[in-house]
């Protein structure tokens, strides 16, 4: 009950904010941009790629999430509502959980307007459905632990754009961690180095059509590991 509580109160603050529909217009135009000339490329070249938009937004995440979450710990404790907040009965868990899910909602949300891209391609020719669907299912896992990592250093600081700053480097080098292990010499490093990457776990498995257990876990450890972590920053916090 508690947890719904805070999620209704962060969604509604997401359709009050500005900068919210910011940045989901931003995500649009970009996505609509490159799957136009996607699709008029597909007219000569090559097939249109129905994995396009999600591969898009793998990439966008890494600066589009902090900014979605910079504010969700970050602006209530400069503002003196997070202690607020804690003096009520509901415990670190749910205000955690109930953040996170209001920030994983909108983002669902701005996922699924872009599957007007996917109506467009049908209505045009046929793509492979099951890798359009395998690429969404993945960016949906993929902006779910973007999303956690956000939170984290937003409840690490006041300051929303030190923790927008922190956790876009940490996403990026996350991020960067597939190429990374594409160059490195060593095959064994390189293989971890790729396991540990977002991109390793996405862009040749979901993105190509593949849903693996494996990748599941991955971004599901992810989330589960980064708000763990963020219940004990709570805690800290209530300490002092």
């Amino acid at each position: 009950m508690a947890t719904w509580i805070v999620f209704r109160r962060e969604v509604g603050q997401y359709f009050a904010s500005p900068f919210a529909y910011l940045i989901t217009a931003a995500v649009l135009v970009l996505t609509g941009v490159l799957f136009n000339s996607d699709l008029q490329g597909s007219m000569t070249l090559k097939p249109a790629e129905p994995a396009l938009v999600p591969l898009v937004m793998s990439f966008t995440m890494i600066f589009f999430a902090p900014l979605l979450t910079m504010r969700l710990f970050a602006e209530e404790r400069r503002e003196g509502t997070l202690e607020l907040l804690m003096t009520a009965p509901v415990t670190d868990a749910s205000i955690v959980f109930g953040k996170f899910l209001g920030a994983w909602f909108y983002f669902t949300l701005l996922m699924i307007l872009t599957f007007i891209y996917q109506f467009i391609l049908l209505s045009i020719t046929q793509p492979d459905i099951g890798a359009a669907i395998s690429a969404y299912v993945g960016i949906w896992l993929y902006g779910g632990a973007t999303l956690a990592v956000g939170m984290l250093f937003s409840a690490m600081t006041e300051n929303q754009i030190v923790a927008a700053f922190l956790s876009m480097i940490v996403l990026f080098l996350m991020w960067m961690g597939d190429q990374a292990g594409q160059i490195v010499a060593n095959i064994d490093v390189a293989r971890v180095v790729r396991a540990l990457s977002l991109q390793g776990h996405f862009s040749t498995s979901f993105a190509s059509g593949l849903i693996r257990a494996e990748d599941i876990v991955y971004f599901a450890g992810i989330i589960t590991v980064v708000l763990y972590v963020t219940i004990r920053v709570i805690e800290s916090n209530r300490v002092r």
